[in-house]
C-alpha cells in the first residue's frame, strides 16, 4: 500500500535528492571568477561550465527516459543518484578546464532522469487527491538548493578552495543515496504496458505542454540571468543588498513551488495562466520600479512565487496527458526547461546588446510571458481531485 502521510522518510529522502541536484547545477554561478582564475580561463569560457550542464540535461532525457521507463523506480533512483555522487566528485578531482566541462556534462545527463523517476514516485506514494503537492514537495529541494545551498557553497568556495565545495556536495549524494536506499520501497518493473514510449509523447496535448514548459523558462531566464547587473547598475543596489535580493527571490521560488503543488491538487483550470499573468505585472512593476529598494524587494518576492507555481501543475498535467510515456514527459520536462534556461539567457544577451539595453530588460520578460500566456491558454485542464478519486467530473 502506498504512503498516506507527506511527512514520510521516502519523500524526505527524495527531497533531499532533488537538494543535491539542484546544488550541483546552481552552485557554480556563484564560483565562476575561482575556478576561472584557479584553472587558468576567461569568465567566459567558465560560464560554459553553465551551458555544459544544460545541454547535459537535455541529452540526457531522451537518452535515459526510455530506458528509466522500464526499470523499477528505486533502483534506477538509486543509480542515478550515484552518478550524481560521481559526477561531483569528478568535478571535485579535475585536473584542467576541459576535465571539469566534461564532469559537468556527465553529472548532467542524470539530472531530467532524476527529477522525472522522483516526482512520478512521489505521486506514486502519496494519496491520489495530494499527488501534486508531493511532487512539489520533492521539487522544493531543487528551490531549497537555491536558497541554501548556492550562498553556502559560494561562501566555502571563496573561503577555501572551489573544489572544497564539490566534495562537499559529493558528500550530500553520498547522503541522499543512502537515504534513498533505507528509505524508499521496492518497486515492480513497470509492466510493459506501462513502458515509456515515444508515442504518447508525441500526441499534440503533450507537445503542448512541453513547449508552454521551456517558453516560461525562456521568459525566466531572460531576466534572472542579469539580475545582477540590473540590481546593482539600474537599481542601485550594494553588493550585500543584492545578495539579500537573490536570498528573497529564493523564498519566492520555494513558496511558489509548494503554491503551484496545491493549486493543482485543487485541480485549479487557470493555475498556468494566472501564474504567467502575475509574472508578466510582475516584471512590469520592476521596470518601473526598480530604483526603490522595498517595492523592488516584495517584486521579487512574487517573481520568484510566480515563476515556480507553474512547474508541478505543467509536470502534473503532462503525467495525465502521456499515459504509458508518463516516464518519459517527466523526464522531457526538465529537458524543456533547461533548453528554456539556456535560450532565455542568449536573448537576454540580445537584448543587452541591441539599443534598448539593461536598464528596460524586464520588459524583455513581460513580452515573453505574454506570449507564453498566449500559447498556454489552450492547454487541456488539469483533472480535478474527484476525478483522480474515480468519483467522476465535479458538478
Amino acid at each position: 500500500m502506498p504512503q498516506r502521510s507527506l511527512l514520510s522518510l521516502p519523500l524526505l529522502a527524495l527531497a533531499l535528492g532533488g537538494f543535491v541536484v539542484g546544488s550541483s547545477e546552481f552552485i557554480i554561478m556563484g564560483l565562476l571568477p575561482e575556478v576561472a582564475a584557479d584553472l587558468g580561463v576567461s569568465l567566459a569560457d567558465a560560464g560554459l561550465l553553465v551551458s555544459a550542464y544544460a545541454l547535459g540535461v537535455v541529452i540526457g532525457a531522451p537518452l535515459l527516459g526510455p530506458l528509466l521507463g522500464r526499470l523499477p523506480r528505486r533502483r534506477a533512483l538509486l543509480g542515478l543518484m550515484a552518478v550524481y555522487a560521481l559526477g561531483n566528485l569528478g568535478c571535485a578531482l579535475a585536473p584542467s578546464y576541459h576535465w571539469l566541462l566534461a564532469a559537468r556534462l556527465f553529472t548532467a545527463i542524470s539530472h531530467a532522469g532524476f527529477f522525472g523517476c522522483a516526482t512520478l514516485m512521489a505521486s506514486e506514494l502519496a494519496p491520489p487527491h495530494r499527488r501534486a503537492t508531493a511532487m512539489a514537495l520533492v521539487l522544493s529541494g531543487l528551490t531549497i538548493a537555491n536558497v541554501l545551498g548556492v550562498p553556502l557553497g559560494a561562501w566555502l568556495g571563496q573561503a577555501t578552495s572551489w573544489r572544497m565545495t564539490f566534495f562537499a556536495v559529493t558528500a550530500f549524494g553520498l547522503l541522499a543515496l543512502a537515504a534513498q536506499f533505507l528509505w524508499l520501497p521496492a518497486t515492480p518493473a513497470q509492466p510493459r504496458s506501462q513502458v515509456s514510449a515515444w508515442g504518447g509523447i508525441l500526441r499534440r496535448p503533450v507537445l503542448h505542454a512541453l513547449l508552454v514548459c521551456c517558453l516560461s523558462s525562456v521568459a525566466l531566464f531572460s531576466v534572472f540571468t542579469y539580475i545582477s547587473p540590473l540590481l546593482r547598475g539600474v537599481g542601485g543596489f550594494s553588493a550585500e543588498q543584492n545578495n539579500g535580493a537573490l536570498l528573497i527571490f529564493g523564498i519566492g521560488l520555494t513558496l511558489g513551488n509548494l503554491l503551484g503543488g496545491r493549486l493543482a491538487d485543487r485541480g485549479v483550470r487557470l493555475a498556468v495562466p494566472l501564474a504567467l499573468g502575475c509574472g508578466g505585472l510582475t516584471l512590469l512593476g520592476l521596470f518601473g520600479m526598480i530604483q526603490m529598494a522595498l517595492p523592488t524587494l516584495a517584486l521579487l518576492l512574487i517573481w520568484g512565487i510566480a515563476s515556480f507555481a507553474i512547474s508541478t501543475p505543467m509536470q502534473l498535467l503532462l503525467v495525465e496527458q502521456a499515459g504509458e510515456s508518463a516516464s518519459l514527459a517527466a523526464t522531457l520536462s526538465h529537458a524543456a526547461f533547461n533548453l528554456g534556461n539556456a535560450t532565455g539567457a542568449w536573448c537576454g544577451g540580445l537584448w543587452l546588446g541591441s539599443r534598448f539595453g539593461l536598464p528596460s530588460l524586464p520588459l524583455l520578460g513581460v513580452g515573453l510571458l505574454l506570449l507564453t500566456l498566449l500559447v498556454a491558454l489552450p492547454l487541456p485542464r488539469l483533472r480535478a481531485t474527484r476525478e483522480r478519486l474515480g468519483l467522476g467530473a465535479p458538478h
